[in-house]
């Protein structure tokens, strides 16, 4: 890519400052709000929407599989993209195409069609997180270009928070299209005011092939091992010959990607960009760390919806203080990652999670709504840290002109990684808690005292035999679940905890710094 002459100096417009920076910055931040909204906004809206169209529960979780797979095989595009148009033109023309796949979303008529134009709107955001990333970093003054990373970071995590929070209300209080239609004035907004802003600082372009062979085996090896993860549960995995067959495909597909990407001239991915030490550490931490923190996200509003009671509402509300937190704290962080190295923050993030996932795995079996917040707040401080540590040290030391490749590349390991963990965290979920049911209803036979009694009780209450057995039973599946979420939060403790000597081979990277090399 031809280098950004913005960043050299007495070349380009200089930074912005006052209010057109403000207004620019929140405009940015709204678009990356969008698409990181979308990804989780209809976790918890997946019954209602399932039973508005009339299909199963199964078949409603297309709608986020589609999503998740258009849009991390079109992120990889981001660097061809940007080199061919300009950032500034791919990242509005990325928006308006998202505010018009939203609006079709809205309108969609059966589960086809909403899978179709989900699917679309996956695609046409790949560019959004690279590209507001990227803009960020050019409009803010190198000494300030901390607190452009950490104002892109603190949109990109509070987003997952909220998703269920507003997917819940929506679908409590309103109808499910409008968790769609809600980005149209959003993204129209977002639009105008970065073409405004920033046509004037368009990038310089290069005419570059892009490179059909290797996005067609991209796509293949990644939609044949989505498609196996999300519909595994449901066909026994390895003993269903379609699940085997997809599997296949995606190894295959995948080797065959690799062996072409390193041979051809013009790849779709630059796998050189792994010779980086810093690279592939940070980015090995920061997807998985991502992809535990994703995995329990799910996790919290799905446990408390179907075990503990919960509407949608409320479910998204637990995990509110979270983002709370992050956002009062990240002006802080941003001063601090300016003068400290940034593998001391992504090791106090790393913590923060990994104590908010233990403290998870104490909840009493009855915890009440205090009880329950208590941790989010603690990974509000990771929060605020995690994403802008990880995108400093990642960054760190890759060449100008490879930094938007480079940021593309990481945002598709880590949106792929969170669609995989989304995939497998329910899967891991339901088989601890078979184990767990089990085990309980071996401890508790027929002629278990507390057995006995709790028929008493019910059937002394105007229950029938019948009945009551079955209350009981419920109980003891609700138990197992709930032991199962606590077996999750542990082991997602201690696979954070391991993360942390990744970062500490890393060489040492300041915000300032990193952020420096993206704009070189």
């Amino acid at each position: 890519m031809a280098k950004d002459t913005a960043s050299i100096p007495g070349a380009g417009p200089p930074p912005m400052t006052g209010m057109p920076l403000a207004i620019t910055s929140i405009a940015l931040a709204l678009g990356t709000f969008m698409q990181v909204l979308d990804a989780t906004i209809a976790n918890v809206s997946i019954p209602t929407i399932s039973g508005n169209l009339g299909v199963s529960t199964s078949q409603g979780t297309w709608v986020i599989t589609s999503f998740a797979v258009a849009n991390g095989v079109s992120v990889p595009l981001t660097g061809w993209l940007m080199g061919r148009y300009g950032v500034v033109k791919t990242f509005v023309g990325s928006v308006v195409l998202f505010t018009i796949a939203s609006f079709l979303c809205g309108i969609s008529w059966n589960l086809d069609s909403l899978i179709a134009f989900r699917v679309l709107q996956g695609a046409v955001s790949g560019p959004m997180i690279p590209g507001s990333q990227a803009l960020l970093i050019m409009i803010f003054a190198p000494q300030k270009r901390g607190t452009a990373l950490a104002i892109w970071s603190v949109t990109t995590l509070v987003a997952p928070i909220c998703g269920p929070i507003l997917g819940g209300y929506i679908s409590d209080n309103f109808s499910w299209p409008w968790i769609f239609l809600i980005n149209v004035p959003v993204g129209i907004a977002c639009a105008v005011v970065c073409w405004r802003n920033m046509a004037s600082r368009e990038t310089p372009t290069r005419k570059a092939p892009i490179d059909r062979t290797g996005f067609m085996l991209l796509l293949v090896w990644v939609g044949a091992l989505q498609i196996m993860l999300d519909t595994g549960k449901d066909a026994d995995w390895f003993s269903s010959p379609a699940i085997v067959v997809e599997l296949i495909l995606a190894v295959v597909a995948f080797v065959a990607w690799l062996i072409w990407e390193l041979n051809t001239k013009d790849p779709i991915v630059d796998l050189s960009l792994f010779r980086s030490r810093n690279f592939v550490l940070a980015t090995l931490a920061f997807c998985l760390g991502y992809a535990v923190f994703f995995g329990n996200n799910l996790l919290m509003p799905l446990w408390l919806q179907t075990r503990m009671g919960y509407i949608a509402t409320w479910a998204g509300l637990v995990a509110a203080p979270s983002g709370v937190v992050a956002v009062l704290l990240t002006p802080v962080a941003a001063r601090l990652l300016n003068k400290v190295d940034a593998r001391w923050t992504a090791t106090v993030s790393l913590l923060a999670f990994a104590a908010s996932f233990y403290l998870r795995s104490l909840y009493p079996p009855d915890a009440s709504f205090g009880v329950l917040v208590m941790p989010m707040l603690v990974q509000g401080v990771a929060m605020s840290t995690f994403f802008v540590s990880m995108v400093t040290l990642s960054l760190n030391g890759i060449p100008g002109p490879q930094v938007p490749a480079a940021s593309g590349l990481s945002n598709f390991i880590r949106i792929t990684a969170g669609s995989f963990a989304a995939s497998l965290t329910t899967t891991l979920w339901d088989r601890s808690a078979a184990l767990h049911q089990t085990r309980l209803s071996e401890a508790m036979g027929a002629h278990d005292p507390a057995f006995t009694q709790a028929l008493g009780k019910l059937t002394a209450a105007g229950m029938s035999l019948q009945q009551a057995a079955g209350a009981v039973t419920q109980r003891v599946v609700d138990q197992a679940y709930f032991l199962a979420a606590l077996d999750f939060f542990r082991i997602s403790a201690w696979l954070t905890l391991l993360l942390v000597p990744c970062v500490w081979l890393t060489r040492k990277a300041m915000a300032q710094t990193g952020a420096a090399h993206a704009a070189d």
